[in-house]
């Protein structure tokens, strides 16, 4: 098995505001541990955030879509360390959703290692 450490990110999230927009998707065939998530609010005011796991629910164990965080405020020019000391896992095909109430105000960089 090979372990490899990534980084994902994107700017200006969501392009819509109140639709989730993926950050990342784990691959087939692949295991991914999330080591840390950060949001930055690149907005001149206050922003509500929400950052969800899509599990994939086709799976024989019970897994269920579910909020890492929900509706919490980041303040103009700050950041937002989401998973500080936890870590997620997730499958193949499992995602993490970001959203805002104020489309493209949300930087986020997600630090991963997949395991193949």
């Amino acid at each position: 098995m090979a372990n490899t450490f990534k980084v994902k990110s994107n700017t200006a999230m969501p392009t819509s505001a109140g639709s989730w927009e993926a950050l990342y998707t784990c691959p087939a065939s692949t295991t991914t541990v999330c080591l840390g998530l950060i949001l930055c609010n690149i907005h001149t005011t206050a922003i509500t955030a929400d950052v969800q796991l899509e599990s994939n629910t086709a799976d024989t164990e019970t897994n269920a879509n579910v909020y890492l965080i929900k509706d919490v405020s980041i303040p103009a020019g700050s950041s937002l360390e989401v998973l500080s000391g936890s870590k997620v896992v997730l499958k193949e095909t499992d995602v993490i959703n970001i959203d805002c109430d104020v489309s493209a105000k949300i930087d986020a960089a997600l630090s991963i290692m997949e395991i193949t």
